[in-house]
């Protein structure tokens, strides 16, 4: 199990309202009486970076942006099972380009929907029970991870239709896990997170050559030699309470978890480094680095999400309305002394203008699009750790 070093306490945001950020509706939607579970854009292919998909009910939709705020129905595919209910949708795509939708919900099949020729393209059966988060890898995005109930996780090559991976056993979840995803440029790591309060951290490095056997596997799927991954790299008991969702962030992790049986404090969203111990699988240090406290998110299986270019993370809180990530940020550096000056500090988060950011964070270890700025720093002078709230010096 991980430890959590000492000698840098995380700065915490607040949820007071920023000014900065003026959001507006454009369009309104609905499809039908039953809730929307999921919504996604396609970043895998920048030719359809203004479509998105939707799934709820046995319902998966996809629509189109247009000028002027106009959003226009391409297609729908309903299951034929009526009882279906999916959780989530990813996009993805075979090696010739097609785009591809992967939805999985209630029923444990994951369906591949070929968009491109309007029909399915494969069904996939393994997981015991639903699957509750589907992401695709965006270096080889032919391959996807499947978080279900069954306290698995599995990979996927959705061009052959073999199941490659599942990560479980021994030192998997011991409850269902609830989200998964690829770590951003490091092709053989993966995170999951669950209902057992932890977050495991994976490597597939080990099995790469399964992986690239899956794309020339010429025999039936079913034969396939998929193999078990056991033991993760890391194990993280960070959070006291469920995980229901994760994102990487260059090397760092965006973890979030809710209580929503009993009102506590656990309703937030953490930032934090993993720090893996190559000799000892399974254990290691995590330094936490950002708390937010989502009071407001005490509806479960709410996911967070950051845009494409990991400058504006949101979350959704009860009352439906999405929490601009800048509103913590600018309020963490509120209290105390600051120091001003000009420096290059590695930022965690850079949002219209403003960031977080500490002076141990390595920046080699962030998305290189963060840190092409020059900045003017406030920093925030106290015995432990460091907020910084800062301004480029040119937009």
């Amino acid at each position: 199990m991980t430890k959590i070093t000492l000698g840098c306490e995380p700065a915490v945001g607040s949820l007071a309202p920023s000014k900065k950020r003026d959001y507006r509706v454009t369009n309104r939607l609905q499809e039908g009486k039953r809730p929307i579970y999921a919504v996604v854009f396609n970043f895998i292919d920048s030719r359809y970076y203004n479509v998105f998909a939707t799934v709820g009910g046995n319902r998966v939709t996809v629509y189109q942006c247009l000028e002027g705020g106009v959003i226009a129905v391409l297609q729908s595919y309903i299951d034929e099972d009526k009882d279906e209910s999916f959780y989530t949708v990813s996009w993805a795509c075979d090696a010739d380009g097609t785009p591809l939708l992967v939805a999985g919900g209630i029923n444990g099949i994951i369906r591949v929907i070929d968009a491109g020729n309007e029909k399915i393209h494969k069904s996939f059966v393994g997981h015991g029970d639903s699957v509750n988060e589907i992401r695709t890898q965006a270096l080889r995005p032919s391959l996807v991870l499947s978080a279900s109930k069954d306290e698995s996780v599995r990979l996927w090559n959705v061009q052959t239709g073999i199941c490659i991976l599942i990560f479980a056993g021994a030192g998997g979840h011991r409850n269902e896990v609830l989200s998964v995803d690829f770590h951003p440029s490091d092709i053989y790591r993966i995170a999951s997170c669950g209902m057992d309060n932890t977050v495991k951290i994976w490597s597939m490095k080990e099995f790469w050559t399964y992986v690239e056997r899956s794309f020339t596997w010429e025999e039936l799927p079913s034969q396939f030699p998929t193999k078990y991954v056991q033991f993760p790299v890391l194990i993280a008991s960070i959070h006291t309470n469920y995980v229901d969702c994760i994102r990487w962030l260059g090397d760092f992790i965006l973890s979030k978890v809710n209580d929503c049986l009993i009102q506590s404090v656990d309703n937030e969203f953490i930032l934090w480094e993993p720090k893996m111990k190559e000799q000892s699988p399974g254990e290691g240090t995590v330094d936490i680095l950002q708390k937010y406290p989502v009071p407001e998110c005490d509806i479960w299986f709410i996911k967070l999400s950051c845009d494409f270019h990991y400058n504006t993370a949101a979350i959704v809180g009860k009352i439906s309305d999405d929490v601009d990530l800048e509103a913590y940020i600018i309020q963490a550096t509120e209290k105390g002394k600051y120091l001003y000056g000009n420096c290059r500090l590695a930022p965690l988060l850079s949002l219209q203008g403003y960031l977080m950011s500490s002076p141990n964070l390595p920046s080699g270890k962030l998305p290189c699009r963060l840190t092409e700025a020059q900045y003017s720093v406030a920093v925030k002078t106290e015995p432990f750790g460091v907020g910084i709230q800062s301004q480029p010096h040119s937009l």
